[in-house]
């Protein structure tokens, strides 16, 4: 452990910034803590960063103390209404890497317009709890080599999550599938913790325009519903005018924004 301070400031006013940890820095004023920041590689290799601060002096000095220790590039995620964490960002070299719209979905099919839809001939909504696994990662593996091919699964709003080496489905109940009889065509992720959340759908390059992704959200926001959810979150980003016309399509509404930042 560095306790080797980086200091900035005089007097009353002086900030003492000190490594506690790997990747952990804590701002001082007085001895009392005054802010908190840390960083941390995500499953996809890239370094995010954060920083937790009660005012601007502790925010840059921690950013100054973070900038000199880890190798670009670094990233971070703001909530875009936090106009002043923004601004401490930018003020470290920050800039704007993209944008996500949080999206609030109905569930009711009455005011999706879902309730008449069905998967396209041939094509069967398998439940979650009930998909056969190694189809499922078969189908996930194919559409993340697909979307690795074009824009990058960087690019993509799916949650990140701690997950073994080289397996990115960490808990296969969680997913419906849509299957035709010898392989699974595309899926759909939901999370219930503190309200509904759909991480992910998708569906093989091949298959798209078929009416699929419509499938599999109308039987996801149905569950839902019959469950007593009246609404679930997705996020999407603010380039992928496919999905937002997807979710828009069907009622839902984005009520607020995160941008991910890059230095």
């Amino acid at each position: 452990m560095n306790t080797k301070p980086f200091t900035s400031g005089l007097g009353e006013n002086a900030v003492l910034i000190t490594r506690v940890a790997d990747r952990q820095w804590h701002a001082l004023d007085d001895d009392l803590v005054v802010g908190r920041a840390h960083a941390q590689h995500r499953p996809d290799g890239r370094l995010f960063v954060s920083i937790d601060a009660w005012h601007e002096v502790a925010f840059d000095r921690l950013a100054e103390a973070m900038l000199a220790e880890l190798p670009a590039p670094l990233y971070t995620l703001v909530d875009e209404a936090d106009v002043e964490l923004t601004a401490g960002w930018r003020r470290a070299g920050f800039t704007i890497r993209r944008r996500e719209w949080e999206y609030v979905v109905p569930t009711d099919p009455r005011v999706t317009g879902l309730d008449a839809v069905l998967p396209p001939p041939g094509v069967t909504i398998v439940p979650a709890g009930q998909v056969d696994v190694s189809l499922l990662r078969a189908v996930d593996h194919a559409i993340r080599d697909e979307v690795e091919a074009t824009v990058g699964w960087q690019s993509m709003p799916a949650e990140v999550v701690p997950r073994p080496e080289g397996d990115t489905i960490v808990d296969p109940s969680k997913y419906a599938v849509a299957a035709a009889s010898d392989r699974y065509l595309g899926l759909i992720r939901v999370v219930r913790v503190k309200r509904p959340r759909i991480g992910l759908v998708a569906v093989r390059a091949g298959e798209q325009r078929r009416g699929i992704a419509r499938a599999l959200l109308a039987h996801a926001l149905g569950t839902l519903h019959h469950s007593g959810a009246t609404a679930a979150w997705a996020e999407v980003q603010e380039s992928n005018q496919v999905a937002s016309a997807l979710f828009e399509g069907i009622g839902a509404r984005p009520m607020s924004s995160n941008l991910e930042l890059v230095r």
